[in-house]
């Protein structure tokens, strides 16, 4: 119960911060479209920061057991759900928008600063493991759904700055390479920015919207509750059958962290590259609202589902 009341705490913070981005839009300081410069520096420069920082940490071999764990995890949970999502948006002719809105969470920009919060700053780094696996599959599957783009550009994928950043992280931490304090400290000062900078992007794209509209979206609202309620207990049923909470010591807690990854609400990467590739951002962004504000209820109480099943 004590877990489902500081999430609530934290998520009701975010939710305030896209009332921010909105408001400064309807005072007239800045325009909705503005928000693209915002989202451009999320993702090239704010995320890579917030992955190269988590994997900072000591090399101990509790470290890399919980880091296995959470990346089978992470990739079972992410493999099986793709078909799932896919199937569901042909049988319901689901547009491109909708189906990667159920399909991908904001764990990049919401589950680092809830763990370290609910669990400690140093659970973080299994946090990352799936936000690191989900940036590779945005900038493979979600990037080419969005923009309409074919096939996979190799060259492409591995000098996007995102995959390189995960890539030079993980061979820091397996070399027990440890970055100088001027730069970690830099590189926490700036991932810090993630939750704010992201929501800034929703409530300033929420601000050149009409509220009425979003509010009576019937669609939206089936969106959000397949992102909210569907996807997490077809995961939790997932992970109960996988028997993976035994293969660690700490499996349980490792486990809820990867939970909570797909438990958030539909991701603003999907707002971001909508809006930096041409899509339909203001519905992306109507559907990331309508999540974040149901996470204020579902994510306690799929946190206590967890608790009892697992």
């Amino acid at each position: 119960m004590e877990l489902s009341i500081l999430l609530m705490e934290q998520i009701a913070k975010l939710f305030i911060m896209i009332f921010m981005g909105y408001a400064i839009v309807k005072m007239g300081f800045l325009k909705d479209e503005d928000s693209k410069v915002l989202s451009t520096l999320v993702l090239y420069l704010i995320v890579p920061c917030v992955i190269l920082n988590a994997f900072q940490v000591d090399y101990t071999p509790e470290k890399v057991s919980g880091l296995m764990l959470a990346c089978i995890a992470s990739l079972l949970l992410l493999f099986i759900l793709l078909p799932i999502v896919n199937l569901i948006g042909k049988v319901l002719h689901l547009n491109e928008v909708e189906t990667m809105s159920i399909y991908y969470s904001n764990s990049g920009n919401m589950i680092a600063p809830l763990v370290a919060f609910m669990l400690g700053e140093e659970w973080v780094f299994y946090a990352c493991v799936f936000m690191g696996i989900q940036t590779i599959f945005f900038w493979t599957h979600c990037k080419n759904v969005l923009s309409h783009e074919k096939g996979f550009n190799l060259k492409k994928i591995f000098t996007n700055i995102n995959i390189i950043t995960i890539i030079a992280a993980i061979v820091l931490f397996f070399a027990k390479i440890r970055l100088p304090e001027i730069i970690t400290g830099t590189l926490s000062s700036v991932g810090a920015m993630v939750g704010p900078a992201s929501m800034f992007v929703i409530g300033m794209l929420m601000g050149g919207m009409n509220i009425r509209k979003v509010l009576t979206n019937k669609k939206a609202y089936f969106i959000a509750f397949m992102r909210l309620i569907g996807i997490p207990f077809i995961s939790l049923l997932i992970l109960k059958i996988s028997g993976l909470v035994g293969w660690n010591a700490d499996g349980k807690k490792i486990l809820l962290i990867v939970f909570l990854a797909i438990i958030a609400p539909a991701a603003s990467t999907v707002t971001q590259m909508s809006q930096v590739y041409g899509n339909d951002s203001r519905y992306a962004s109507t559907i990331n609202v309508l999540t974040t504000l149901g996470t204020i209820v579902t994510m306690p109480l799929m946190v206590l589902v967890f608790q009892m099943v697992m």
